[in-house]
């Protein structure tokens, strides 16, 4: 039987209602931000989580929470042939521990800088498109209206956030970007084998591969 999809709308629902608190109230925002020194001197861990619930300002925030509707939905509908009755548990833990391992190596950057902070859902929306790519990889996302097969996105989107996180001169955390993403994607491997043959698979069969093999 098809499991109820539910999870994205509360997540959404959620991030949207902490988020427009945290414009109005900054004490919100200082509380529950990124804060690696925080984390560190104080052990708020809690942070890692909060953090991915609050958004810099309204586009940022439309951003990630349309990115997550699309692929959110697909992803627990996946999940839930995969993993029967357990796939929101197992959707609800790809996105947060997405959120999570992304900011670890900003933490670990910046555990001794009391001034640095980080906010937004990007490494726990990356974990879930990862996820849908694994499983989809030849499902065109657009891009500007422009059909580009999930895997070839993605391994742009890979090579996009290292390079722009080696600059590190633009204000946004690529890295958070880059590490969930790669996360989403063995999340899937990990705790689904076969989706990783499946995928390779997949890919071996794409026509524009198969006339120059």
């Amino acid at each position: 039987m098809e499991q109820p999809i539910f999870v994205t709308y509360i997540i959404i629902g959620v991030t949207v209602l902490i988020s427009f608190l945290g414009y109005s109230n900054e004490g919100i925002v200082r509380q529950l931000i990124m804060n690696p020194y925080q984390i560190s001197k104080r052990q708020q861990y809690y942070r890692f989580v909060t953090s991915g619930f609050l958004h810099a300002d309204h586009m940022h925030l439309f951003f990630n929470m349309f990115s997550l509707y699309f692929f959110g939905i697909t992803i627990e509908q996946i999940f839930s042939v995969v993993f029967g009755s357990a796939g929101p548990l197992y959707f609800i833990t790809l996105y947060i521990l997405g959120i999570i391992v992304s900011d670890i190596p900003s933490f670990l950057k910046h555990r001794n800088n009391p001034g640095y902070n980080a906010l937004g859902a990007s490494g726990g929306v990356a974990a879930v498109i990862f996820a849908s790519i694994i499983f989809q990889p030849l499902a065109n996302i657009y891009i500007y209206f422009v059909p580009v097969p999930g895997f070839i996105l993605g391994i742009g989107y890979l090579i996009f956030s290292w390079y722009q996180g080696r600059k590190a001169n633009d204000n946004v955390n690529h890295d958070a970007h880059l590490y969930g993403a790669l996360f989403g994607f063995l999340f899937c491997a990990v705790l689904y084998p076969p989706s990783l043959p499946y995928f390779v698979e997949q890919i071996k069969n794409w026509d524009v591969l198969s006339k120059y093999l």
